[in-house]
């Protein structure tokens, strides 16, 4: 394995739970899978609709999330919303990630 697809690797590790945080902040005004696919690649983010699907599907069952039908559209759309649970779980992320990152940055540095 190369060093830049180990690189990848624990980049990939090191997003996923970000990619959980980043989607209960971003639906706490209601949104659709492919609309929120775009918009996390836009904010930094970039996730596959392979990795996203099955995460708003587990958000959900866990009552992080919660969804609805639109049927008003030639084409049905479910939307999802952050849940009251899902808020908070959201801020104790948002601030063990600051914690986290505060430490990180108090790691020294060699190059």
């Amino acid at each position: 394995m190369s060093e830049t697809e180990i690189l990848e690797t624990h980049l990939q590790e090191m997003r996923r739970g970000t990619i959980v945080l980043a989607c209960l902040r971003l639906l706490e005004a209601p949104g659709y899978g492919y609309g929120l696919l775009e918009e996390l690649g836009q904010r930094g983010f970039p996730t596959d609709a392979n990795t996203l699907y099955p995460l708003l599907r587990r958000l959900e069952k866990q009552g992080f999330l919660t969804s609805e039908w639109n049927t008003d559209e030639a084409r049905p759309r479910k939307f999802y919303r952050t849940s009251a649970a899902g808020t908070r779980l959201a801020n104790s992320l948002t601030d063990e990630f600051r914690a986290i990152a505060t430490a990180i940055g108090a790691l020294p540095e060699e190059h």
